[in-house]
């Protein structure tokens, strides 16, 4: 059972985009440093609690093909139980994080754009 919510994932999949794309990440020397999105995004992962933590890789996991669907509670026990690194260093390394984020999301039958629609147009 995933134990993050589809809003939280989405909120990393946009902060992953910006931070790939650079936006916010330009110092005034003219170099991509991608310090205002990235500490972001490392924060909001930082600061998920451990069953969200694990979650999020399963997701990413599962999007890139590393598990099933149907794998979905072996690859949150496995997160759980590989958690070696912070997992916001792991995340972040993950140059297509943002795409394994939305694969994996519509692999567990979770609509990403309504997840980040939600997080546009909140009630």
């Amino acid at each position: 059972m995933l134990e993050i919510s589809p809003a939280k994932i989405a909120h990393v999949i946009i902060r992953a985009r910006e931070y790939d794309s650079g936006v916010n990440a330009w110092a005034h020397s003219g170099q991509r440093t991608g310090h205002g999105t990235e500490t972001e995004l490392a924060e909001f992962i930082a600061g998920l609690n451990d069953d969200e933590k694990a979650s999020l890789v399963a997701v990413m996991w599962i999007g890139r093909d590393t598990f099933t669907a149907d794998d979905l509670d072996e690859a949150i026990r496995t997160a759980k139980v590989e958690n070696r690194s912070p997992t916001e260093t792991y995340l972040m390394g993950e140059p297509q994080l943002a795409d394994y984020l939305e694969a994996g999301m519509e692999a567990l039958g979770i609509s990403p754009e309504a997840a980040e629609d939600d997080l546009h147009h909140p009630v």
